[in-house]
């Protein structure tokens, strides 16, 4: 298996549904020049899910200010998306969330992103940070019981923009305006001195 990390983000054309309307030719191509988070999740109306889609709705003000995208991701159809929308969160729905959320229907992006559970005809809960340039800088992918942590995305987030800014490194656990590192021997001699 060839990962796909350090490469260029699987291009896809596909439907969507955002700010209450279907986009019938939704793609990557529409956040050029800004950083994205897409996220994969097995399927609307379920349980773990709508917890981290509106915990990402909560912290998409602070994406936005770091010229991030975010873009949620299942096999469902749009009208699922839609009616999912539609649904107050009280009843298990995801109403007042604004950001994109594509329909997979075929399975093809989910494959392309090596994040599709062939037994259960879902995506595992895939989640990649894109650069500006289109380059994916990091993944993880969770087992279906197991939701994400929102505040770590934006913490790698700014470590990427960091190092983009400035050549440094960022070590474990670091967090914005914390110690960072050049990555040479002497940078990390420094470091732990």
């Amino acid at each position: 298996m060839d990962y796909i990390i350090g490469n260029k983000a699987p291009e896809f054309k596909a439907k969507a549904v955002a700010d209450g309307k279907i986009i019938d030719h939704f793609s990557l191509d529409l956040f050029e020049g800004k950083y994205v988070v897409l996220f994969f999740y097995p399927l609307d109306f379920t349980f773990v899910c709508p917890t981290e889609l509106h915990a990402f709705q909560e912290k998409l003000e602070d994406f936005e200010k770091r010229n991030a995208q975010v873009i949620g991701c299942s096999v469902d159809s749009e009208y699922s998306h839609l009616a999912w929308l539609n649904t107050p969160k009280s009843k298990g729905g995801i109403e007042g969330v604004t950001y994109p959320l594509v329909s997979d229907l075929n399975r093809k992006i989910s494959y392309d992103y090596q994040v599709y559970n062939h037994e259960a005809g879902i995506a595992y809960r895939g989640l990649f940070l894109i650069d500006k340039k289109g380059i994916i800088r990091h993944l993880l992918i969770n087992d279906l019981p197991l939701g994400r942590s929102v505040d770590e995305v934006l913490r790698l987030l700014d470590a990427l923009i960091f190092h983009e800014e400035n050549g440094e490194v960022c070590p474990a656990n670091w967090q914005q305006g914390e110690k960072s590192m050049k990555p040479t021997q002497e940078g990390l001699a420094s470091y732990f001195s």
